[in-house]
């Protein structure tokens, strides 16, 4: 299996997560969600929330839009108490 196999994933999104040495679905699947997010803010410019929904949800096989309608609210103070979310 290959990253683009993911659930919401594609070949982009390989490329996004290879430039932060992310290159196995093994590397992926064991990254905390949160610190993936914030290497990928300082690395990848556009990186945005959906970014966020869309590594959670290809880790629990959820669509990432099931993951910003359910859990928007903890994602997003879990992000403030980090200094990443959105002004």
């Amino acid at each position: 299996m290959r990253l683009r196999d993911l659930k919401g994933f594609g070949p982009k999104s390989e490329e996004i997560l290879a430039k932060v040495d992310i290159n196995s679905v093994e590397e992926f699947m064991v990254s905390d969600p949160y610190i993936l997010y914030a290497e990928l803010k300082k690395k990848v410019k556009g990186t945005g929330l959906n970014s966020i929904y869309a590594i959670i949800g290809a880790q629990e096989g959820l669509h990432w839009q099931e993951v910003s309608r359910t859990r928007k609210t903890e994602i997003l103070f879990r992000l403030d108490d980090m200094g990443l979310a959105p002004k």
